[in-house]
C-alpha cells in the first residue's frame, strides 16, 4: 500500500562557483525552508533514548545529573537511564540489584498498587470533575424556576419560538460561550505562569466565586454575566486536570487514570441532580425569592472549595518543573508519586530527553496550527477528532442534561417528579459510564461508536414518540422517562468517554496540543449551541421534533464515524502514522464495501469471505490489487 507523503525539499537553488582557491556566490532566489519530515518527528518523540549505546547513555545519564543538581543520585539516575531506554529488559541489567528488579516486577504485576500521594492526587481531580458535572446538573434543576422569576418564561411547547426561549437558552449556555471563545485559550498562558495546580486552584476558586455569584443575582441579564465568568472555571480546569493526572500517573495505569475524568464527570452530573431534588422544596425567605434554585446554582461551588484547598497538597506536575528548569523540584514530585526512587529517576530522565526532542521539533516546526490542515496525516487526524468531539453535543446528549427536568414537566410530570426522573437519568449516566474503563482499549473506539450512534438514535425516537401517547395513559411517563434511561446507557459506553480519549491519541505528538485546544474548543462551542438553540426547538417543533432531530444527527454521526474515523486503538505511533497516511477517500472507499460486505454476512448470513485489510499492520494487500472504488493514493 502506498502512501501521501510531503515532497521532499526543493534542492537550494544558491550556487557556488570556485574561482583559484575562492568562491563566488550567485543566488538566484533565496532558498525555501526545508520543511520538516514529520514521521521522522514521531519517530524521534516515541523513543528519543532508541539506539543510544549503554556506555554513551550511562555517560550522558551522570552529565545530566551532575548539570542538574542531582548528583547525588547519580548511580540512581543512570540506572533510570537504562530501564527507560527499554523498560521491558530491566531483568537483564547487570547494573540493577535483585531490589531493584522486585520493584519493577511488582509495578507490572501489582499496577495499582501505587503510593498514598498518587491517590490522594486522583481523588482530587475526581472532585474536580465532579465540579464540572454539578454546573451542568445542577442548572437543569434552576431552570424550572429562575426563567418565571426573572420574566423570560419560555412558555408552553409547540407555540412557535419566541424571545424567551432564546434567552433562558442564551443565560443556560453562557458558560460553555465563554469556554469555547475565552476558558480555552487561557489554558495554555495559566498553565505557564502557574502550573497545573496553580491553573486547577485558581480554576476552582472562579467555580467558587461564580456560583455564588450565580445565587445572588437580580435579573437574567445578571444571571448571564456570572454564568458567563463560570466559564473561566471550566473551560482551563476541563484541559488541565486530564493533563495533570497523565503527567503525574505511571504509564501502565494512565490511561485509566485520565478516563476518571469522564467518570467522574458523570458522578458529579448525578450528584448535581440529587442537589435539584433536595432544593426544590425550600421555601422562600422574607427577602429571598427563589432561595431553591439559588441554592441549586451555589451548591456547585462546595466541591469547587475542596479542589481549591486541597490542590497546593499534592505535588506539581514533574514535566512543569522540568519545562521551568527546576530539575531537584520535579525529582521530589516524583519520589513522592512512586515507591522506589529507581522508578523516579527513569521517569525523570525519560520525561528530561522527551523534553530536549521536543525542544528541537518546536524549532523546527514553527507553524503547528496550520500544519492541522496543511499536512495530509495531521488533516485526516484533526477531521475524525472534530467528528467525535462535535457529534458528543449534536448527540443530543447535553439538550437532556440541561434541559431533562423541562421536557419531563412537558411530558407531564410533577416538577418533583421531573427532578427525580433526572436524576435517574444521571445515575444511568455514570453507573454506564464504568464498562468504557475496559470496553475503550477492547471493543475500540471507533466499534463503540458504530454501536452507540444507532442506539441512541432508536431511543431519541422512542422517546419523542412517546409524547403521543395520551396523558392518561400510565405508559406516557414511563414510556418517556425509559426512552431517556436507555439512551443514557447507550451513550454513556460510547459516544461519552471516546472523544477526550481519541483526539488525545489521533494527533502526532509535535501537534498534539495545539490539536486537543482546537479539539476542545469545538466541543464547548457546539455545547453552547445546543444549550442556546434547545428552548427555542422545543417551542417550535415540540418534544416530538427536537427528538427526531437529534435522532437524526446520530444517524450522521453513524456515517461519519463509517467513513472518516479510523481506530486508534492499542495501536503504536508508527501505526498509527499508517492508519492516518491513507487517503480519506480511500478509506471511506473501503469501509463503504465494508459495510455492504457485513450487512450481507452477519444480516442476510450470506457467505461472502473476508474483506482484505486496508493497514499495513493488519498486513494489507497492495492499492494496486484492491483500491476500494476505484481510488488510488
Amino acid at each position: 500500500m502506498s502512501y501521501e507523503t510531503r515532497p521532499e525539499p526543493t534542492p537550494d537553488s544558491t550556487s557556488k562557483i570556485e574561482d583559484r582557491g575562492s568562491f563566488v556566490e550567485r543566488v538566484d532566489s533565496p532558498p525555501p525552508a526545508p520543511k520538516p519530515d514529520t514521521r521522522n518527528l514521531n519517530a524521534k518523540l516515541a523513543n528519543p533514548l532508541a539506539g543510544v549505546p549503554h556506555e554513551q547513555l550511562m555517560a550522558e545519564a551522570a552529565i545530566f545529573a551532575g548539570t542538574h543538581g542531582l548528583a547525588e543520585y547519580t548511580e540512581t539516575i543512570q540506572k533510570g537511564a537504562l530501564v527507560a531506554q527499554d523498560p521491558a529488559a530491566f531483568e537483564s541489567l547487570p547494573l540493577l540489584t535483585e531490589d531493584d528488579r522486585v520493584a519493577l516486577r511488582r509495578e507490572i504485576t501489582h499496577k495499582w498498587d501505587q503510593p498514598a500521594m498518587l491517590y490522594y492526587l486522583v481523588v482530587m481531580c475526581s472532585i474536580a470533575a465532579a465540579v464540572q458535572g454539578m454546573d451542568e446538573a445542577v442548572a437543569n434543576g434552576a431552570n424550572l424556576f429562575f426563567p418565571a422569576q426573572f420574566g423570560i418564561d419560555p412558555g408552553p411547547p409547540g407555540t412557535g419560538m419566541n424571545k424567551n426561549q432564546w434567552l433562558q437558552g442564551l443565560v443556560t449556555s453562557a458558560p460553555y460561550l465563554c469556554c469555547a471563545f475565552i476558558g480555552c485559550w487561557l489554558t495554555d498562558p495559566l498553565n505557564k505562569w502557574l502550573g497545573r495546580r496553580g491553573t486547577i486552584f485558581v480554576s476552582a476558586v472562579f467555580s467558587f466565586a461564580t456560583c455564588i455569584w450565580q445565587g445572588v443575582t437580580n435579573s437574567w441579564p445578571h444571571l448571564f454575566v456570572a454564568r458567563f465568568f463560570l466559564g473561566i472555571g471550566i473551560g482551563p480546569k476541563s484541559a488541565t486536570v486530564p493533563v495533570y493526572s497523565a503527567e503525574c500517573a505511571p504509564p501502565l495505569i494512565r490511561g485509566a487514570l485520565v478516563m476518571m475524568w469522564q467518570t467522574w464527570t458523570a458522578f458529579g452530573i448525578m450528584f448535581g441532580y440529587l442537589v435539584d431534588v433536595a432544593f426544590e422544596k425550600v421555601p422562600d425567605q422574607s427577602s429571598i425569592h427563589g432561595l431553591n434554585w439559588r441554592l441549586m446554582l451555589g451548591s456547585a461551588g462546595v466541591p469547587a472549595v475542596i479542589v481549591a484547598l486541597q490542590v497546593y497538597f499534592c505535588p506539581e506536575s514533574p514535566r512543569w518543573y522540568m519545562m521551568k528548569g527546576r530539575y531537584t523540584k520535579a525529582f521530589d514530585s516524583l519520589r513522592r508519586l512512586r515507591h522506589t526512587d529507581l522508578q523516579a529517576a527513569r521517569d525523570l530522565y525519560y520525561i528530561h530527553v522527551l523534553l530536549e526532542a521536543e525542544k528541537e521539533v518546536s524549532r523546527s516546526t514553527r507553524h503547528k496550527f496550520l500544519e492541522l490542515f496543511t499536512v495530509p496525516r495531521n488533516r485526516r487526524a484533526t477531521l475524525a477528532s472534530s467528528i467525535v468531539m462535535f457529534m458528543q453535543q449534536f448527540c443530543g446528549v447535553n439538550a437532556i442534561a440541561y434541559y431533562s427536568s423541562n421536557i419531563f414537566v412537558i411530558g407531564g410530570f410533577s416538577q418533583t417528579a421531573a427532578l427525580l426522573a433526572s436524576f435517574g437519568f444521571g445515575a444511568v449516566n455514570f453507573v454506564f459510564a464504568a464498562p468504557a474503563v475496559w470496553t475503550i482499549d477492547t471493543f475500540g473506539r471507533r466499534n463503540l461508536l458504530l454501536v452507540s450512534f444507532p442506539l441512541m438514535a432508536a431511543m431519541l425516537l422512542m422517546t419523542g414518540f412517546a409524547f403521543w401517547i395520551p396523558e392518561s395513559n400510565p405508559a406516557h411517563i414511563g414510556v418517556i422517562a425509559l426512552g431517556i434511561y436507555l439512551y443514557s446507557a447507550a451513550y454513556s459506553p460510547g459516544e461519552g468517554p471516546v472523544p477526550f480519549t481519541y483526539s488525545a491519541e489521533a494527533f502526532p505528538l509535535y501537534v498534539r496540543d495545539v490539536g486537543m485546544s482546537l479539539a476542545t474548543a469545538i466541543l464547548w462551542f457546539f455545547n453552547f449551541v445546543i444549550a442556546l438553540t434547545v428552548p427555542a426547538l422545543l417551542g417550535a417543533w415540540t418534544s416530538q421534533g427536537t427528538f427526531a432531530w437529534f435522532a437524526g444527527w446520530n444517524i450522521v454521526g453513524f456515517f461519519a464515524a463509517l467513513f472518516f474515523v479510523p481506530e486508534t486503538k492499542a495501536l503504536s505511533l508508527e501505526e498509527l502514522d499508517q492508519v492516518f497516511s491513507v487517503p480519506t477517500r480511500t478509506h471511506a472507499a473501503y469501509q463503504a464495501r465494508a459495510f455492504g460486505h457485513n450487512v450481507k454476512k452477519y444480516v442476510f448470513r450470506v457467505d461472502v469471505g473476508d474483506m482484505p485489510p486496508l493497514y499495513e499492520h493488519e498486513g494489507a494487500i497492495s492499492e494496486k490489487t484492491y483500491a476500494p472504488g476505484g481510488f488510488a493514493a
